[in-house]
């Protein structure tokens, strides 16, 4: 990592960083509380949105759920054996590559999955001004630390 100067950056500055952390700190804490009331963790949760989400598929590989979710292969097999005795994951084998495991969501999976989308996105939206806000103030920070430097 290249070594900042030690100005480089106003008190405001670190300010600001600290509320964005805090803000995605207070955002993982609602995820995970809104996951475990609806019967899961929250790196279910994860892999039920990693599944529903991946890019024009409604099925993934375990590989790839792997790499979405930043977890070992055996760690994610784990998750979707557990997703799978739920009810919650339906999987198989890749007709193409017999060694490749595809899961995809089952309609129980869906309806609880759109649940708590909705109620993530409500408290997206809750969130939105405040990090608005954040941005305008690295913006306005910036701005000035630019015109700083001209003089």
């Amino acid at each position: 990592m290249k070594r900042a100067r030690h100005h480089a950056l106003a008190k405001g500055d670190y300010e600001t960083l600290a509320e964005f952390r805090y803000l995605l700190r207070q955002f993982g804490a609602f995820s995970e509380d809104a996951a475990r009331r609806a019967g899961l963790t929250a790196q279910q949760h994860q892999v039920l949105l990693a599944v529903k989400g991946f890019p024009r598929r409604e099925e993934v590989s375990i590989g790839e759920l792997a790499e979405r979710l930043n977890l070992k292969h055996h760690s994610v097999v784990g998750l979707v054996n557990r997703l799978t005795g739920r009810g919650l994951i339906q999987r198989r084998q890749d007709v193409a590559d017999r060694r490749k495991v595809m899961v995809a969501l089952t309609s129980k999976a869906q309806e609880l999955l759109l649940e708590l989308s909705l109620t993530h996105r409500a408290e997206l939206r809750r969130l939105a001004p405040l990090l608005q806000g954040l941005l305008r103030k690295f913006d306005q920070a910036e701005r000035k630390h630019q015109a700083q430097r001209k003089r």
